[in-house]
């Protein structure tokens, strides 16, 4: 991916503003197994690459089986998860595995770099973003690329969390994707 900032849609009102936006990449967080086929569409009429949180739609299971079915049904560029099957499935069917972290105390952080270690993923999301000691420490322990994701607010969050190491940064602030320039 060459973007520092990946809009993270989770309405329909947002996911437009993105069709709209110069980004090709973007990042579909919450939404019903039945809109699936229309943002996907949507998506690739626009020529957009998204990135399904698999964890976050409604209607369905996240585990392999479903990460199999979205893969060949919808062909999506990425999904993100915080299950390791779902991450192992995604890769199995090349598409760009994101395995989302949540760094909630120094014990959940160590299972996490367990886990990641053993499902090898293309990227890993770290949360909350707003940490730039934590996204450093994550990046040179696994030297994976890092998306930094939940409570970057301002500009100076996204330069914090670039300057530590960051990929890119993914939001749901609107406010933020129209200050990126690419």
């Amino acid at each position: 991916m060459n973007q520092r900032i990946l809009p993270a849609s989770g309405s329909m009102k947002e996911f437009e503003l993105f069709l709209k936006s110069p980004f090709e990449y973007g990042v579909f967080l919450e939404m019903h197994i039945a809109q699936l086929k229309n943002i996907s569409q949507m998506a690739k009429a626009h020529n957009k690459k998204m990135i399904y949180h698999i964890d976050m739609i409604h209607g369905i299971k996240n585990d392999d089986f479903a990460t199999e079915y979205i893969c060949q049904e919808y062909k999506p560029y990425g999904i993100i998860s915080t299950k390791s099957n779902v991450i192992l499935k995604a890769k199995q069917k090349k598409v760009i595995a994101v395995q989302r972290v949540f760094m909630l105390d120094s014990h959940a952080l160590e299972k996490s770099y367990r886990l990641i270690e053993k499902t090898q993923p293309d990227y890993i999301e770290v949360l909350p973003g707003a940490m730039p000691w934590m996204i450093k420490e994550v990046k040179e322990r696994l030297n994976t690329p890092i998306l930094a994701g939940g409570l970057i607010r301002t500009r100076q969050d996204v330069e914090n969390a670039l300057k530590a190491g960051a990929t890119a940064i993914t939001t749901s602030k609107t406010e933020l994707w129209e200050d990126e320039k690419n």
